[in-house]
C-alpha cells in the first residue's frame, strides 16, 4: 500500500491506499490508535439530475460506538465519483475527549489527504 500523511490536532493521520483491479481501497487511521471504525462501498452511477454528470451511492457500516461514518461516506463518494470507480474508505481516528476545534482539524485534513491523493495518483 501507499500512502499520504499529516499531522492534524497534534496527531499523526494517514491515508492508505490500494488499488483492487479497476476498484479502489482507501484506509484513513490515525489519532491515539488506529482502529476500524466505520466503512464506506461507494459505487458511481450517472447521476439522477443530469445522467451525463457522475454521482455515486453508498452504504456505510459504523462500528458500536463509532462516530466515523459520515467522513467514511462523504470521503467514498468523493472518490467514486472523481475517479468513476467502485471506492471503500476504511476510516478508524481515536481522539479522546476531542475539542470541537481539534475535530475541525482532523476532517479539514482527512479530506486535505484525500484531496492529495486524487490531485497526485492518476489510477484508475
Amino acid at each position: 500500500m501507499q500512502e499520504f500523511s499529516t499531522i492534524a490536532a497534534g496527531f499523526l493521520l494517514r491515508l492508505r491506499y490500494a488499488r483492487m483491479g479497476e476498484e479502489l481501497c482507501l484506509i484513513l487511521s490515525g489519532g491515539e490508535r488506529e482502529h476500524i471504525g466505520a466503512v464506506a462501498v461507494a459505487q458511481p452511477r450517472p447521476s439522477l439530475a443530469a445522467p451525463d454528470r457522475t454521482s455515486a451511492t453508498a452504504s456505510v457500516i459504523a462500528l458500536l460506538g463509532h462516530k466515523e461514518d459520515v467522513l467514511a461516506r462523504d470521503l467514498a463518494l468523493k472518490v467514486a465519483t472523481t475517479r468513476n470507480a467502485t471506492t471503500c474508505v476504511v476510516c478508524g481516528i481515536h481522539l479522546r475527549h476531542p475539542t470541537s476545534a481539534m475535530l475541525e482539524e482532523v476532517l479539514a485534513a482527512s479530506h486535505d489527504l484525500v484531496d492529495r491523493f486524487l490531485t497526485e495518483k492518476q489510477t484508475p
